[in-house]
């Protein structure tokens, strides 16, 4: 297989239990993955704007995700699904390859004791390519500017990948996050980071391991 992209290290896919209790609903939709979506603001405000669309947004973490939970409950769009599930596991499990239309990581921990863990230094992120369509984008969102130029050198020597980044308008109010660092005057940045057609990985024949449907 001819690689795109210059990782050397390979994720070890097979050794991940699946998460309990997650069940997914078909979908004819184009399907999107929101990582790390807390207590859920831009994914209700995602599936309400985009009603086309069906997003799987996964939160890791118990009291984000109850908060989550509870807004959804009140809510309950129908092409929005919350998961609360450790989002790498689930993408093994659950996502097919070449089945994501689009990937948001808005304000991910920046991981500042262990730069490995950052989404774009993990072996994961390759796998996660190969579960996203040709012309789909990752949308990663940060207001730490050295995260920012951090994925933008990887993106050119690593993973080399066409991306866009701009600057984020301080009315934007995606996430309770983003409503905070931008209330504070502090520099919001995104890229959207685009798959070529072509594009190739050591996983694009690696199919879900488990996924349950209903």
């Amino acid at each position: 297989m001819s690689l795109s992209h210059h990782f050397a290290r390979e994720f070890h896919w097979q050794y991940l239990h699946a998460p309990k209790g997650v069940v997914l609903t078909q979908t004819n939709r184009p399907l999107y993955l929101e990582i790390g979506a807390g207590k859920g603001k831009h994914a209700l405000l995602f599936a309400k704007n985009n009603p086309q669309a069906q997003l799987l947004a996964v939160e890791r973490t118990s009291e984000k995700f109850a908060a989550f939970d509870k807004r959804f409950d009140q809510h309950a769009p129908d092409n929005l699904q919350a998961i609360h599930a450790d989002a790498i596991a689930f993408c093994v499990h659950f996502i097919e390859p070449n089945s994501l239309a689009g990937v948001f990581l808005l304000y991910p921990n920046p991981e500042p004791h262990n730069k490995n863990q950052r989404w774009l230094n993990m072996p994961f992120f390759e796998f996660l390519l190969s579960r996203m369509q040709a012309g789909a984008s990752i949308v990663l969102a940060s207001n730490i500017a050295s995260y920012i130029d951090e994925a933008c050198d990887l993106l050119d020597a690593v993973w080399l990948l066409p991306y866009q980044k701009r600057t984020i308008e301080p009315s934007s109010a995606r996430t309770h996050f983003e409503i905070k660092y931008l209330a504070r005057g502090e520099l919001c940045q995104e890229l959207t980071i685009t798959k070529p057609a072509g594009y190739r990985t050591r996983f694009d024949e690696i199919g879900a391991v488990g996924t349950q449907t209903r």
